[in-house]
This record gives structure tokens, sequence and C-alpha cells, in this order.
């Protein structure tokens, strides 16, 4: 496995585990944040997506795939701290 597949799945490794613990404090999250969480899903899933990909790209391809995904990853950091403050 690359070292950026690797990197990432650790990231992605994180990101759910991140959005395992904020889905338990969702039943309590206003209207805003919910819908804020339909779309950080939508991003989880164009992730996974993304990393299936680098598995089977050329390696040229690869790379932009790599920092497109690293870039999702990045939203979603994002998203998961807006829904934090809303909390």
């Amino acid at each position: 496995m690359s070292e950026k597949r690797e990197k990432l799945q650790e990231i992605l490794g994180r990101l759910e585990t991140e959005r395992d613990e904020l889905r338990v404090k969702l039943g309590l999250a206003k209207l805003e944040a919910r819908e804020e969480w339909q779309e950080l899903e939508k991003k989880m899933d164009s992730l996974r997506g993304r990393l299936k990909v680098l598995g089977s790209e050329a390696k040229e391809a690869s790379s932009d795939v790599g920092a497109a995904a690293e870039a999702l990853a990045g939203e979603i950091r994002d998203g998961f701290s807006r829904l934090r403050k809303m909390m």
C-alpha cells in the first residue's frame, strides 16, 4: 500500500471514530446541525470512494486523487468542528 494511501486510510479511520462520537451527540442537535451532518456524510462517502480509486489508479492519476482526497478530509474535519460549536 502506498504511503499516501496509508496516510489517508489513517485519516479516514480517525474521522470515522470522530463521526461515531458526534453521532451520539447529534440526537440532541438542532435541525441546522442535522443538515450539516447529512452533507458531511456525503463527503465521507466520497472520501471512501476516492480511497478505493487510489488503489486502482495509475501512479500519475493517484497523485491528483490523493490531493483531492486530502482536501476533502480537511473539509470534513472543518465540518465536524462546526458541528461541535453547534452543540
